[in-house]
């Protein structure tokens, strides 16, 4: 009968069979929650990244506006009316873009029309707020993998081969 063998018997011999104590089990526990935190916050990152390349290209839209025509101003995600100025993008698109500011900018159940100036206004603040929002995720995600680092760094010098921390 053939057997396969996963480790060399060199590789077998330096394997340590290291007790694990509570405050090992805590630290992995920790890289663990911290390890899904990551990937939460990449996912919310990539989000509001996508959010603000639509402002962007939805602000790029309004350069191209009639000054004296008033836009079509989304503040709640069910009711839209699309006028020709947003043709190229879609419904949902455009829902997206102003999701994040449903709450500043909500009346009831509705939608309004703005001043040209008045539009680009609320998208240059909604802009800015989103790019500090990808600021703090950034931050926030730097530092988790500083903590997913050391965790690493220190189970892997007390378990060698004996654990696996790679995802």
């Amino acid at each position: 009968m053939l057997s396969r063998r996963v480790l060399s018997k060199e590789e077998e011999s330096e394997s340590t069979d290291a007790e694990v104590t509570k405050e090992d089990q805590d630290k992995i526990n920790t890289f663990s929650r911290l390890h899904n935190r990551s990937k939460l916050l990449e996912e919310e990152l990539a989000t509001k990244q996508k959010d603000k390349e639509d402002l962007e290209e939805l602000s790029t839209e309004l350069e191209l506006a009639d000054e004296d025509e008033l836009v079509p101003y989304v503040n709640f995600a069910q009711t839209i009316i699309v006028s020709p100025l947003f043709s190229s993008l879609s419904t949902d698109r455009i829902l997206n873009v102003f999701a994040h500011s449903v709450d500043r900018y909500k009346i009831g159940d509705s939608f309004m029309h703005l001043p040209l100036e008045e539009a680009q206004d609320l998208l240059s603040s909604a802009t800015t707020d989103i790019e500090e929002e990808v600021s703090t995720l950034q931050e926030e995600l730097g530092t988790v993998k500083d903590e997913i680092g050391q965790l690493k760094a220190h189970l892997y010098a007390r378990f060698g081969r004996g654990i696996n921390l790679e995802a």
